[in-house]
């Protein structure tokens, strides 16, 4: 049996790390085969891509670099990873992928969204996940979550407010686009909340229940 790809979206301290591992229970108790992976990185090629991607100051690369470096990680991670779990029948549970391009290079650093779909075009053909949770939080709420966590500011997580703000926009806008896809979940709400939401999406979109 083909498994199944889902990916998770949003923009910074959204809560998709902690959704991630919750969802990857849940499933496992459904005797399915779940892996859990991150973009960029979830091979050990895709991981060196990440650190220089997610590492060092706010003005390193510019956009289209950071898209192309984005898709050289994207297509190891396919190819090595996300093809072959889906192919022995596994669960592949990802935290981002092609939409963060089209969301962060593209609507918040203004590479052109056109160009973006040609190169995942060229990459990846049609290749995308059977399903998007999309988690959207005001930005100013995300970006105070990372910082109570205490952990080192990423480079993406530095940018200013305006560009976050962006960010979120492209993420409803990808969600209003693409329905069938996506479905939007409401990261203001309690944990266990968007994690009902999160699992009674894949009982509905990909038809698998307890």
């Amino acid at each position: 049996m083909k498994g199944r790809f889902i990916s998770l979206e949003g923009g910074e301290g959204a809560g998709k790390t902690t959704l991630v591992k919750s969802l990857r229970d849940t499933l496992q108790a459904r005797d399915l085969e779940v892996v859990i992976s991150r973009e960029p990185g979830g091979t050990p090629g895709a991981e060196i891509l990440r650190d220089i991607l997610v590492n060092g100051a706010t003005d390193r690369w510019s956009p289209m670099t950071e898209a192309l470096l984005m898709y050289a990680s994207r297509v190891d991670h396919v190819e090595k990873l996300i093809k072959p779990a889906l192919e022995r029948g596994a669960w592949v549970l990802c935290d981002r992928f092609s939409d963060s391009t089209t969301a962060y290079q593209g609507a918040a650093g203004g590479v052109d969204l056109h160009q973006i779909a040609l190169l995942h075009q060229a990459c990846l053909g049609s290749f995308k996940p059977d399903l998007t949770l999309i988690v959207d939080l005001d930005p100013d709420i995300g970006i105070k979550r990372t910082v109570n966590r205490g952990e080192d500011a990423s480079r993406f997580e530095r940018f200013d407010h305006g560009f976050h703000s962006r960010l979120r926009d492209a993420y409803l806008n990808i969600a209003s686009a693409e329905p069938e896809r996506c479905v939007l979940l409401d990261g203001s709400r309690a944990q266990r909340e968007v994690y009902d939401a999160a699992i009674e999406a894949i009982d509905a979109r990909l038809g698998v229940q307890a």
